[in-house]
C-alpha cells in the first residue's frame, strides 16, 4: 500500500508514534529550602516540563533515566520520597500536546536570549567598524556567554522549538563580524575635536529610522544643550551621502557625530561640546551601558529605562513621534537628577 511518505518521513512518523515518556513523582520536606531548589534546578537544566504539582516529564532515554534515578536518591536523602515510570501513553494528553509543552518552555527561554542577541547585533552589525573595533573584547565576552546559553537551551530543545530556529545563524553572523574586525586589526581613531554650539544652530539633525536608546538620548541632548530649534529627519544608512545643506548626521555610519571607539554617540556629543552638567554625566553612564552593553558603569537604573523605551518603540509607528516620546523620558530623567 502506498502511504505517500518517503522512507525518511515514514521513519520519522514511526519515531513519533512510538514516543516513550519518563514521569517522575516526588515530595520533599519544606525545609531546607536549598534541597528543594537543588532538585528543581536539576530538572529545569535537563529541560523537564512540569505536568501537575511535583510531576515532571522528559522524553525516555538512558540519560534521562539516569537523571531521574539520581533525583530520587537525592529526594530520599532529604527525607522525602518519590518514584518514576516509563510510559508510552498519557491518558489526558496526546503526544503532540506534550511536545507542545516542551516547545512552549523552550520558546520562552529562546525569546529571553533573543533580546540579548538583538542588543549585541545592533552594536556589532551596525557597520561602524571603528566602534566595533573599540568594543571587540567586551563584545567577544558577551557573545561567548550568549553562545553558552544558546547551547544549553538547545541541548534540552528536544522538539525543535520555533523561537530557536534562527538564533544559531544570528550568533554565527556576529562571530564572523568580530573575527573580521580582529583580522583587520584595530582602527586608528582620530581624537575628538571641540565643537562650537554657535555653528550648530537651527539645523536639521539626521539619523537612522526606528530610533532607540542612543538616538533618543542624543536627540534630547541636542535640543536641550546644543540647538534648541533642532529639527530631526530619518533616513536609511545608504542615503548618508545625500544630505542637504544645513543637515547634520548623527548615530549613523559616516555621520559627523557617531560612535567613537568605545564611546556611544551620546558620550561623543557630551565630549565634543564640552557639556559639564553633572546630571548629564549620570545619564551618559546609563546610555553607555544600555547601548554598548559592556556594563562599564553597572547602573541598575538602566533596565527600567530600557523597558520604557522598548515599549515606546513597539507601540508608536511614526519615527518622529517615537523620538519625541523617547526625548520626553530623558527629560524626566534629567529633571529627577537636578
Amino acid at each position: 500500500m502506498n502511504t505517500g511518505c518517503t522512507a525518511p518521513q515514514h521513519e520519522q512518523m514511526m519515531k513519533i508514534s512510538s514516543q516513550e515518556w519518563l514521569l517522575i513523582f516526588y515530595s520533599v520536606p519544606a525545609h531546607p529550602v536549598s534541597g528543594r531548589m537543588r532538585i528543581w534546578r536539576r530538572l529545569a537544566k535537563a529541560g523537564a516540563v512540569p505536568l501537575k504539582g511535583a510531576v515532571y516529564i522528559l522524553p525516555a532515554n538512558d540519560e534521562n533515566r539516569e537523571l531521574f534515578q539520581w533525583i530520587i536518591g537525592e529526594v530520599k536523602s532529604l527525607g522525602g520520597d518519590g518514584s518514576f515510570v516509563q510510559t508510552s501513553r498519557i491518558e489526558t494528553l496526546t503526544d503532540s500536546e506534550v511536545r507542545e509543552l516542551f516547545r512552549a518552555q523552550r520558546d520562552t527561554e529562546y525569546r529571553d536570549l533573543a533580546k540579548s542577541i538583538d542588543s549585541l547585533e545592533r552594536k556589532v552589525l551596525s557597520g561602524r567598524k571603528g566602534a566595533v573595533a573599540g568594543m571587540r573584547d567586551s563584545a567577544t565576552g558577551i557573545l561567548a556567554t550568549l553562545r553558552k546559553t544558546y547551547d544549553e537551551i538547545h541541548s534540552r530543545d528536544f522538539f525543535d522549538a520555533f523561537a530557536g530556529k534562527d538564533l544559531e545563524k544570528r550568533i554565527r553572523a556576529i562571530e564572523s563580524e568580530l573575527k573580521e574586525v580582529k583580522d583587520s586589526g584595530p582602527e586608528k581613531l582620530s581624537p575628538l575635536t571641540r565643537k562650537d554650539p554657535k555653528a550648530y544652530q537651527q539645523k536639521v539633525w539626521v539619523t537612522r529610522k526606528r530610533p532607540f536608546i542612543d538616538r533618543m538620548a542624543s536627540a534630547w541632548l541636542i535640543r536641550r544643550f546644543i540647538d534648541r530649534a533642532a529639527k530631526f529627519r530619518f533616513i536609511d544608512e545608504k542615503d548618508i551621502l545625500s544630505l542637504a545643506k544645513g543637515e547634520v548626521a548623527f548615530d549613523i555610519q559616516g555621520g559627523e557625530f557617531t560612535h567613537h571607539g568605545e564611546l556611544c554617540t551620546f558620550e561623543v556629543f557630551v565630549r565634543s561640546f564640552g557639556i559639564k552638567d553633572r546630571a548629564v554625566r549620570k545619564i551618559a553612564e546609563i546610555v553607555h551601558d544600555l547601548d554598548v552593553k559592556d556594563d562599564r558603569y553597572g547602573n541598575s537604573a538602566g533596565s527600567g529605562i530600557e523597558e520604557i523605551l522598548t515599549g515606546i518603540r513597539k507601540t508608536v509607528k511614526e519615527d518622529t513621534d517615537m523620538l519625541e516620546k523617547g526625548m520626553a523620558v530623558f527629560e524626566m530623567m534629567y529633571q529627577s537628577r537636578t
